[in-house]
Order: C-alpha cells, then structure tokens, then sequence
C-alpha cells in the first residue's frame, strides 16, 4: 500500500503564473536572463488566413519571422503586433531590441482553417467548400488547379465588379453593374 501523496499548502507562484499566463505571454513578455534563450518551447498557433493580436516585449526594436511565406506580422503601436497565417507549417518569431539583442522568440504553427471546411476528393483532385451553413467554393492550399484557378477568377471578378460598382456610385455616374 503505498502512502498518500503529500500536498503543500503554500501555493507555488509559478504555477499559478502558468495557469493564468498563455506560453506564448510567458515567452513574449518575459525578458529572459543575460545568457538565458527565450525558446523555452512556447508556441503561437494561427488559422490561414486568419490574424491574431500578440505583444511583444517592451524594447523590441526589430521583429523577424523566420519564413514570411508561412506567417507575416505587423506592427502595430505599444509592441501590439498582428500575426497572420498564410500558409501551411511551422516558422519562428524573434523580437530583438535595439542593440540586436534577442529578447523573446516563439514558435509558430500555421494551421488549416475552420472546421466548417470540408473538402472533397475526386481522385487526386481536390475541391473545398465553406459549409457556414450553405456550402459554396472556397479555395484552400492544396485544391486542384482548375478548381482553384475558377473560383479564384469568379471572386476576382465579382471583385471588380463590386468595386467598379462602388466607385460609380460614390462618383454619382452610372453602375458599372448593368
């Protein structure tokens, strides 16, 4: 029979700093120790094509993500910086100051998007949907080509259209959307 297990009744700060603090917060925002490295494992996951609002240690001077083709940020004011998945995998953030040195880095992980998505296979053809409630086209990395380079045309167009249809408006001339 083993015995029971003894519990402290001093609660530990530090896990309690983890319970109300995401890893990416620790990491960010903890200025790490002269030495120390500040990729501690924490991690920042996005959706493609969606944004998410994270802030950076207070005497960042310089922002590098290792691979903008998989995220991209912008800055923004008071060390707030907007972090977009643009594609599939995995990169890093470094937040440096101003004399170069690292104060912060975390890992990113670009996810696929809502689950509302539902893709349907063909063969090895591929073709996405967003189901939110009707399903209708939307392309995602990895469709088919021709299904990709259609409904990428379709909502160019539509685009245009719209905009052309909003600047005629704004100008008082005829709508473009005849």
């Amino acid at each position: 029979m083993t015995p029971p297990r003894r519990q402290s009744l001093v609660p530990n700060p530090l896990r309690a700093v983890r319970r109300a603090v995401s890893p990416l917060a620790l990491a960010l925002l903890l200025v790490p120790a002269a030495g120390a490295r500040a990729d501690d494992g924490a991690s920042v996951t996005v959706m493609v094509d969606n944004a998410k609002v994270i802030r950076l240690p207070e005497r960042t001077a310089t922002v590098i993500v290792g691979n903008p083709i998989i995220a991209d940020v912008s800055l923004q004011r008071n060390g707030i910086v907007v972090l977009t998945g643009k594609s599939f995998g995995s990169t890093n953030l470094i937040a440096l100051d101003a004399a170069g040195t690292m104060l912060a880095e975390s890992a990113i992980s670009v996810r696929a998007g809502s689950p509302s998505v539902v893709t349907v296979q063909r063969g090895l053809e591929r073709e996405s949907y967003s189901c939110t409630p009707a399903c209708q086209p939307a392309v995602q990395l990895g469709d088919a080509q021709r299904y990709f380079s259609e409904v990428s045309g379709q909502t160019g167009q539509r685009n245009s259209l719209a905009t052309a249809g909003a600047a005629a408006a704004a100008g008082g001339g005829p709508s473009a959307m005849r």
